[in-house]
């Protein structure tokens, strides 16, 4: 059994939400299995540390699932057209993964949202791609045989998966946004099966 690394950090629910739908479609595929994992938020107060364990939602990340993972899965709502502190600030601690080529060869891919279409998701999907580029990861993204991206007046990108929230951040996500999230995942679980036959 293959697994997949699900990795995401969600303030508002979303991309939670998201991180369940690409599992959804990762484990529509034979032989492969999701792990979902978060990371805890980061504090502007340098004494403040978080629990260990969450007090709810996914388990928080470790190197360990990084290197135990077949494919990553990495979602981040967007922060003016970049990835939230937390994941970046959880990705610069991987320098030792990068040092021994951990995630070299294993497939990813991303997924965010944003306020608005116009609120930076092409460019934070482009953001969250460039740490798995210089660890040596194989980019998965969204083709246009997904319909969807040709239909949607809400999210969805050829990068990867992706959600329009609105301004109150409460907008649920459209069905065209579910399929794409559904199809990320499936895609990306079929390039791992691929790859490592």
């Amino acid at each position: 059994m293959s697994e997949i690394l699900v990795l995401y950090y969600s303030r508002n629910g979303a991309i939670a939400e998201m991180a369940t739908l690409v599992s959804r479609g990762i484990e529509s595929v034979s032989g492969i299995t999701a792990r979902i994992r978060t990371v805890p938020p980061v504090s502007t107060v340098c004494e403040a540390t978080e629990d260990t364990i969450p007090e709810q939602g996914a388990p928080y990340v470790s190197h360990d699932d990084l290197r135990e993972c077949s494919a990553l899965a990495m979602g981040s709502p967007s922060r003016f057209g970049n990835m939230a502190a937390p994941l970046k600030y959880f990705l610069e601690t991987t320098g030792s993964l990068w040092l021994s080529g951990t995630l070299i060869g294993k497939p990813a891919a991303v997924f965010t949202s944003s306020s608005s279409q116009h609120g930076g998701q092409e460019a934070t999907l482009l953001t969250m791609m460039i740490p798995l580029l210089h660890h040596g990861a194989v980019l998965v993204g969204l083709p246009y045989s997904e319909t969807d991206l040709l239909h949607t007046s809400d999210g969805g990108t050829p990068y990867g998966a992706s959600h329009t929230a609105g301004a109150d951040n409460n907008k649920p996500i459209s069905e065209a946004e579910k399929r794409l999230c559904v199809a990320l995942g499936t895609r990306l679980a079929n390039v791992a099966a691929k790859l490592s036959t």
